[in-house]
C-alpha cells in the first residue's frame, strides 16, 4: 500500500495502475532491480505520452484522424514519397517553414497535412487546424470585439497552423488583409500548412488584389516545400469501386469537378 501511496503522490496514474501486472511478470521473467525499474518507468511515460497526445488531438479540431500509413500513394503517382518521408521527419517544424499542397479536389490534399500534423502531434508540438472560411470568420469577429491583437497572438502560438480550402472562396479587402497579418505574424516561427485547389498564378484572384497576393505569397512560400499533387479524386475511385458510378455519371462529375475549380 505504501508503493501506490507514493506512486499516487508523485502522480505515476499509469504506473500504478499496472503495478501488480507488472510485477507478476517480472517475478516470471526474473527481471533484475534495473530491469524491472525500465520497464515500469516505461509504462508510466508511455501512458503519460498517449495522454497527451490524445489531449492534443482534441486541441488540433481536426475533422477526422488520418495518417500516413493510410494514404494510398499507389493512387497518386505525381506525388514524390521521398519529400512526404523528409516533411514526416518534422525538419520543417524545426526550422517555421510552411507546406503548400495543390491540386484539385479530392486528391488528398487535407489527407496529407493532417497526417503531417498528428506527426507534430505526437512530436510534442501543438498543432491547429481550421478551413479558411472559419478562420477569417474568427478573424473578423475577434476585430469587430476589439480584440483582435489577441487572437492574433494565439494563432501564433500552435507551432503547425493547417488551413485547409485556400481559394474555394475569394476573399475581400478586408479578410485578405487580416489573412495576410496572420502570416506575417507567424512568418519564420511557426509552420503553416496550406491545402488549395488553385495554382498560384490564379492567387490574385483569391484575394482579389494581386499586389497583396504577391506580399502573401512571398512571406508563404520564401521557405516552404509545395506539392502539386496530380490524380483522379478518390471520391470517384471509392464510386467507381462500390458500383455508384457509370461512364454518364463518371463524365459529369469530373466536368463538375473542373467547374469548381475553375470557379
Amino acid at each position: 500500500m505504501q508503493l501506490v501511496s507514493l506512486l499516487e503522490k508523485m502522480k505515476m496514474e499509469h504506473l500504478a495502475g499496472q503495478l501488480d501486472s507488472l510485477c507478476e511478470q517480472a517475478s516470471k521473467r526474473d527481471l533484475g532491480y534495473k530491469e524491472f525499474l525500465t520497464e515500469a518507468l516505461d509504462v508510466e511515460w508511455r501512458g503519460r505520452h498517449l495522454k497527451s497526445v490524445e489531449s492534443r488531438l482534441g486541441q488540433a479540431r481536426f475533422p477526422w484522424v488520418k495518417t500516413l500509413d493510410q494514404f494510398d500513394f499507389s493512387f497518386q503517382p505525381s506525388i514524390d514519397r521521398k519529400v512526404v518521408r523528409e516533411l514526416a521527419g518534422l525538419s520543417f517544424v524545426d526550422r517555421a517553414e510552411n507546406v503548400v499542397l495543390l491540386g484539385p479536389p479530392g486528391v488528398g490534399k487535407t489527407h496529407l497535412a493532417i497526417a503531417l500534423g498528428v506527426k507534430a502531434i505526437e512530436a510534442g508540438h501543438r498543432v491547429l487546424f481550421a478551413t479558411l472560411e472559419t478562420l477569417l470568420g474568427r478573424l473578423l469577429r475577434a476585430k469587430r470585439e476589439n480584440r483582435l491583437e489577441r487572437q492574433l497572438q494565439m494563432l501564433v502560438y500552435p507551432k503547425v497552423m493547417i488551413l485547409d480550402e485556400m481559394g474555394y472562396l475569394p476573399m475581400n479587402r478586408e479578410e485578405a488583409s487580416l489573412f495576410f497579418r496572420l502570416l506575417c505574424r507567424r512568418y519564420e516561427r511557426a509552420s503553416v500548412i496550406v491545402t488549395s485547389n488553385k495554382s498560384f498564378v490564379d492567387w490574385g484572384e483569391i484575394f482579389n488584389d494581386q499586389v497583396l497576393a504577391t506580399a502573401i505569397l512571398d512571406r508563404l512560400l520564401h521557405h516552404s516545400t509545395t506539392i502539386n499533387i496530380k490524380g483522379e479524386s478518390y471520391r470517384l475511385k471509392e464510386k467507381r469501386r462500390a458500383g455508384m458510378l457509370t461512364p454518364a455519371s463518371a463524365r459529369k462529375e469530373v466536368k463538375e469537378t473542373k467547374k469548381q475549380e475553375s470557379q
